[in-house]
């Protein structure tokens, strides 16, 4: 019988910490080998002139949400479902083409309901995907039974961080219930990640741009410029400081806010910062196109300027911004259950902002940035998939190529020259924002759990093969016991 269950044999395999060639020997979905040679293996992958990186680990995606349709016409006990069109399923597909082998996603909150039943719910969606899956739980409404109650119920199950908005409607916090969640956190043990722009600054500049006619898409961009990132990062910081809970800054798209994060972090807070693809890869003129077109490209915060690419590379380079995610938030172009959901002739402020992103993650980040020199090989891993892991509690399993993890593996081409199509994300939406991009470096294979699930670019998971990832407590989020004047309200158990 043979020792291995699959043997990847003759790539450069990169782990974060330099690159040697080598064989991987897989037992049980697990890697259990790293050898200069492995020939008693069941199966064979020959991974000659391919780099072997660790799958990707997106810890920040958005897939079958369900949302709130008709609850305040119908009056109904329970609302009616809606859910976006990002199925487990395509999303399992997508992610497998461009390389990501695990997701952490979203469960959501409703105003005026809990949030127990959605777990469940949302994790039986999950269940019929391919993707290895975690979640973090939305909180839009603490209320003291949510919070005391079934926020400590979800927590048990294996949730283990929890995501505010400070804006858009209605899932937005103020101040005081932000508090509220990073009091509850820093108790149970959680990490906390929060959409850092100011609720009430967005909502008068975008009445008085739609006072003046400004309603074009390009005006989304406008609505939102970089001082209100800036500022509720600022803000996020300070009262997670306040109360000495860790939190994550998602999808910084400008200078003005990480360096709110790096000064932080100079003072020794926890505090990381997640960046994306669209942050170095589009920019506001791309919302400034003939009719309704510039829709495609709204996502918050708003794509910025190529100036603002050469920063926030930098600040990826200072370590600044440790992760980059997807933030796979898909709304079609065509039809009406997406970005024409409120018409063809909506007001930016109307248009569903959030692009896809799943499939394009690795290769745009390789390309611009190892494959350009602007970060090295040993970066891109610890970005899209090593501190990832790290930061959700789900390493050593995932995110890294070493004795023990999962042999979760993307055999990539480093010279491979793609152009972007949309036929090639496999998702379940009409349209990337990066068609006709040309990219050098490409997975040509992905492996999860010791299982090619994409060789070629041809998908072969079998759906309901995906498995839940609980997360325990983990000493990278721990509180570092420093609080102001020492007054502790909320001991960390």
């Amino acid at each position: 019988m043979p020792d291995y269950d699959l043997a990847v044999r003759g790539g450069q395999v990169a782990t974060g910490f330099g690159t040697a060639r080598c064989d991987i020997g897989v037992k049980d979905g697990r890697i259990v080998a790293i050898a200069e040679r492995i020939t008693d293996a069941a199966r064979t992958i020959e991974a000659d002139g391919l780099l072997v990186l660790p799958g990707g680990v997106d810890s920040h995606c958005h897939i079958e949400e369900p949302s709130r349709g008709g609850y305040a016409s119908t009056g109904a006990a329970e609302p009616p479902v809606t859910v976006n069109e990002e199925s487990f399923a395509t999303a399992s597909a997508s992610a497998f083409a461009g390389g990501t082998t695990s997701v952490v996603c979203f469960i959501p909150q409703w105003k005026g309901f809990g949030v127990w039943d959605r777990y469940v719910d949302y994790r039986a969606r999950a269940a019929k995907g391919m993707l290895d899956h975690s979640f973090h739980q939305i909180i839009s409404d603490p209320t003291d039974a949510v919070m005391d109650e079934e926020v400590p119920r979800v927590v048990a199950e294996g949730v283990r961080s929890l995501k505010v908005f400070l804006t858009y409607e209605p899932l937005h916090l103020n101040d005081a219930q932000y508090l509220r969640v990073l009091t509850k956190a820093r108790e149970l043990g959680c990490l906390v990640t929060v959409h850092c722009e100011n609720y009430e600054a967005i909502n008068w500049r975008t009445q008085e741009l739609l006072k003046h006619g400004m309603t074009a898409p390009k005006y989304h961009a406008w609505a939102r410029p970089p001082i209100v990132e800036r500022e509720a990062t600022h803000r996020a910081i300070a009262l997670a400081e306040l109360v000495d809970q860790p939190i994550q800054v998602f999808h910084v798209s400008c200078a003005e806010a990480a360096e709110e994060i790096a000064r932080a972090q100079a003072r020794g807070v926890k505090v990381w910062g997640e960046t994306c693809p669209q942050y170095v890869a589009l920019t506001a003129a791309d919302m400034d196109r003939p009719g309704f077109e510039g829709a495609k490209f709204m996502c918050s915060p708003a794509p910025r300027t190529k100036e603002e690419h050469a920063r926030i590379w930098e600040m990826i380079r200072r370590g600044t911004l440790d992760v980059i995610s997807s933030d796979h938030c898909a709304f079609s172009f065509e039809g009406d259950k997406g970005k024409r959901s409120n018409g063809a002739n909506a007001v930016f402020r109307d248009i569903p902002n959030g692009i896809p992103g799943f499939a394009a993650r690795l290769p745009i980040i390789f390309s611009e940035g190892v494959s350009k020199g602007r970060i090295s090989l040993d970066d891109f891993v610890r970005l899209t998939a090593t501190q990832p892991a790290r930061l959700m509690g789900l390493a050593p399993r995932k995110g890294m190529i070493a004795v023990g993890a999962d042999a979760d593996l993307a055999l990539w081409d480093p010279t491979k020259k793609v152009t972007l199509t949309n036929a090639l994300m496999q998702h379940a939406i009409d349209y990337t924002p990066y068609e006709g991009m040309e990219v050098t470096g490409w997975p040509v294979a992905t492996i999860r759990r010791g299982e090619v699930v994409m060789r070629d670019g041809k998908v072969q998971a079998e759906p309901g093969t995906g498995r839940f990832l609980p997360r325990g407590p983990y000493d990278m989020i721990r509180p570092r016991g420093i609080t102001p004047d020492g007054f502790d309200p909320a001991p960390f158990r």
